[in-house]
């Protein structure tokens, strides 16, 4: 996944799921081939020639200035995830630089471990999880039993069959999380780990094919999940997620519940349950062999 490759990629998806109507031209009712726009229209739109606009989208251009790329979010209408996706494609190159490895400092391990009534959890690059708490891990799984490659929370939602069993809205939570990604994918394009993951993930999984075949981008700030746990019955979680300034790429995510619903009997029960006899049933990821050649120190979680 090279930024030469991704900007003319993304403008074209664009392209072509935005139709005349939509984009306010009149389409004739006879010769058109395809849905969405064409190059020419496009260039129309955002004020630029058609030569330069097709340059773009054949990654022979992929500095476009804020202005250009203001003009194509605005033709396409992008919302700001979008936006901010689109402004990372057509950032300059970034080659050849190393990504250190992300680390959770202690207080924030400290900090998880004194949670002890809501599920939480930080989350790094590539959606990895770097750590949790006990709730979390009973509510969700237990990362601490995989090797610390596959602590990866989109890997978990695509590639394990209990997390299509835990989310009533499986497909919505699995396109979002898709979004996540290619939005972390526009901000580290050359990240090898990523596209080994977009690899694993393309080659198990149908569905994130095709997803990742679209569009869709999709930050992180806070909503709703609908979950059933195999131990407790159905939990409807609200979550925030909270970028840590002083942690790049790292985001803690909160999961509560409304005071004296069932959701929230069912939370107790499920913390009650993981306090006696560690993670809940059916929550246990399945076995993997450890991955030696590819092991690195795992944070405490």
């Amino acid at each position: 996944m090279t930024g030469q490759s991704d900007l003319g990629r993304f403008l074209r998806r664009c392209r072509a799921d935005l139709t005349p109507e939509a984009a306010g031209i009149a389409a004739e009712a006879q010769g058109r081939r395809v849905r969405g726009l064409r190059r020419e229209e496009v260039a129309m739109l955002a004020g630029v020639s058609v030569d330069y606009y097709t340059r773009l989208e054949q990654g022979r251009h992929t500095s476009p200035s804020a202005a250009v790329v203001d003009a194509l979010a605005r033709v396409f209408r992008l919302d700001a995830a979008a936006r901010t996706h689109l402004a990372d494609l057509a950032r300059p190159a970034r080659r050849g630089r190393q990504t250190p490895a992300q680390r959770v400092r202690p207080a924030m391990h400290q900090l998880l471990a004194s949670m002890t009534e809501h599920p939480a959890l930080i989350l790094g690059r590539r959606t990895d999880v770097l750590a949790s708490n006990a709730l979390a891990r009973a509510l969700l799984t237990d990362w601490t039993l995989l090797p610390p490659r596959h602590r990866n929370y989109i890997r978990w939602i695509f590639l394990d069959p209990g997390a299509r069993d835990a989310f009533l809205d499986w497909s919505t939570v699995a396109a979002d999380v898709v979004g996540t990604l290619r939005l972390d994918a526009g901000r580290h394009p050359d990240d090898p780990r990523l596209s080994e993951l977009v690899g694993e993930l393309t080659i198990g999984s149908p569905e994130f094919r095709t997803w990742w075949n679209g569009r869709h981008v999709h930050e992180r700030t806070h909503g709703t999940k609908r979950m059933n746990h195999p131990a407790v019955g159905p939990i409807t979680l609200r979550y925030e997620a909270l970028a840590l300034p002083g942690d790049p790429d790292q985001t803690l995510f909160v999961y509560t519940t409304d005071p004296g619903s069932p959701s929230h009997d069912n939370l107790r029960l499920l913390g009650s349950l993981a306090a006696r006899t560690g993670p809940a049933p059916g929550r246990t990821p399945p076995r993997e062999a450890p991955d030696a050649s590819r092991a690195e120190p795992a944070s405490p979680a």
